[in-house]
């Protein structure tokens, strides 16, 4: 092929092309406007991608929503191993303090005053991290927050005695409260069933002291 004849085709090319561009512009030399088949492509497309959009959006709340749920879930189970751990000390020291009550020859040591102090500052950090006592002396058992480790004479139903404090942290349990429940019978040395000895407590000692030391053991293991 000749270089005249090549020339004739690109000239017929950009003739073509120059048709073709003719042809999307009026009279005036203004761009006519996009066919109504082109305009519904391009809003089904706008449509589509708004959708994608929305999709992402949701997608992406749900993920902060789970990630912020994970992370308080986190640490409210970091705090609860760390109260579980701590309250056994808080029960020692309790226990401690409650021996020296019997004994006043010791009540007055100044190693006994640093006792106290020591309790009142780790009972005030329990606190502080949201660590409440679960009420129970003398309400109505309620197995959400009390576990029975003995019956003893008393109003049938309700907390006689609490062998061991049981303590929520942000409203969950993280040890119910260990109880004598009353079984209905009449306390020795009352009239009639539930009335309470002079001291205050409806179970007699001897069964209480039973269910301190189950409690212990049980710790202990």
């Amino acid at each position: 092929m000749t270089s005249s004849q090549r020339g004739e085709q690109v000239g017929d090319a950009n003739g073509d092309a120059g048709l073709q561009a003719d042809e999307s512009v009026d009279a005036d030399g203004e761009q006519s406007p996009p066919s109504e088949q082109r305009v519904q492509e391009l809003e089904t497309q706008l449509e589509e991608v708004r959708a994608q959009h929305a999709r992402a959006v949701a997608d992406y709340q749900n993920l902060r929503r789970r990630a912020g749920a994970e992370r308080r879930e986190y640490t409210r189970l970091a705090q609860t191993a760390s109260v579980i751990n701590y309250l056994p000390v808080h029960d020692d020291l309790r226990r401690a303090l409650d021996t020296v009550s019997e004994h006043e020859e010791i009540a007055e040591h100044q190693w006994v005053e640093g006792i106290h102090i020591v309790l009142r500052k780790l009972w005030g950090a329990l606190e502080a991290s949201g660590v409440e006592e679960i009420e129970a002396d003398g309400r109505s058992f309620d197995p959400r927050l009390h576990e029975a480790v003995s019956s003893a004479a008393g109003p049938e139903g309700q907390v006689v005695a609490v062998v061991q404090t049981g303590y929520v942290l942000d409203g969950q349990v993280v040890r119910p409260a260990m109880v004598l429940v009353g079984n209905g019978d009449a306390v020795a040395g009352g009239d009639g069933p539930g009335e309470q000895t002079p001291d205050g407590h409806a179970a007699d000692q001897q069964t209480k002291n039973d269910a301190n030391d189950d409690a212990r053991d049980g710790g202990e293991r």
